[in-house]
């Protein structure tokens, strides 16, 4: 491989536009693992995912990233995969982070959610789904004890970064990010309060927050309910907003799966005639 330029840089390493000479020259984007244990393990099981779909799959007609080889070099473990334009965060930034179209967040959204649908339908869960990370497809796979509600709300907040051109929860605070998610989506249930290990954040089944201070005040002056960030009443708006509100449900039980999500009004003229949606209907009804 001759490494061209770098693409991006995380925790796990980086990934780099390569030629790839075996080839004939391909252009490829080649992820490099730091020689680390716990990466090289967790590269370990990507693979095996990717190798599992590329099999089972390999026409790639569910949206998911193409492997095309492996290797251990020097005890970095090196993912060759295929090489694919901007992530939807870049395509933002570049264009001054002005919102997609609803035609282009409809292209999206329905794309997203049959590739991440394809992965629960083989009992795999994402969970760190984000716009810096979809190329169109998602490439980082995880194998986890999460379960697939969560890539539901991470889709959710996703498509309101698409709509809007910012992040739906923009902070670090976990007490403030509770605050936020109240004011978006109402008052935290009680059922879920309980359950939770993380008691610290709560008082009498209530979050633990003061309105009146200095992060109480901008919440309330800055944030508003979910519904308020609607650009328009026209009923396509209307149609991604009750998306929206069902993939953010609190209660992970009741949250829209994907191969429901398919089926809402808001896809309609993306499922007429359409073949990729004929097979993913019958693919989410196989046992």
């Amino acid at each position: 491989h001759l490494v061209i330029s770098t693409l991006g840089e995380g925790t796990f390493g980086k990934v780099v536009r390569c030629v790839d000479r075996c080839r004939a020259g391909a252009r490829v984007a080649l992820k490099i693992i730091k020689n680390m244990e716990k990466y090289r393990q967790a590269a370990k099981l990507e693979i095996n995912v990717l190798e599992n779909i590329n099999k089972k799959y390999p026409k790639n007609k569910h949206q998911c990233v193409q492997m095309l080889d492996w290797f251990d070099y020097h005890g970095h473990v090196c993912i060759s995969m295929e090489l694919l334009a901007l992530s939807t965060f870049d395509f933002l930034k570049e264009n001054n982070f002005l919102p997609y179209s609803m035609d282009h967040i409809r292209q999206m959204a329905y794309q997203i959610c049959l590739a991440v649908n394809f992965l629960h339908i083989n009992k795999l869960t994402h969970t760190d789904l984000k716009p810096e990370n979809i190329l169109f497809v998602n490439s980082d796979y995880t194998i986890t004890l999460r379960s697939h509600p969560c890539d539901v709300w991470s889709v959710g907040c996703i498509l309101f970064e698409y709509y809007e051109g910012f992040t739906l929860y923009q902070t670090h605070d976990n007490q403030e990010h509770l605050a936020t998610m109240e004011r978006v989506r109402g008052p935290l249930p009680s059922t879920m309060i309980c359950k939770t290990r993380k008691q610290k954040y709560f008082h009498r089944r209530r979050l633990d927050w003061n309105d009146n201070s200095k992060a109480g005040r901008y919440v309330k002056d800055h944030i508003k309910p979910l519904w308020r960030y609607r650009l328009s009443e026209a009923k396509e708006h209307h149609q991604f907003f009750d998306l929206l509100e069902k993939m953010l449900e609190y209660e992970p039980s009741k949250r829209l799966s994907l191969s429901s999500a398919l089926h809402h009004p808001f896809f309609l003229p993306l499922r007429r005639g359409s073949k990729a949606w004929e097979s993913t209907r019958t693919s989410a009804d196989d046992p």
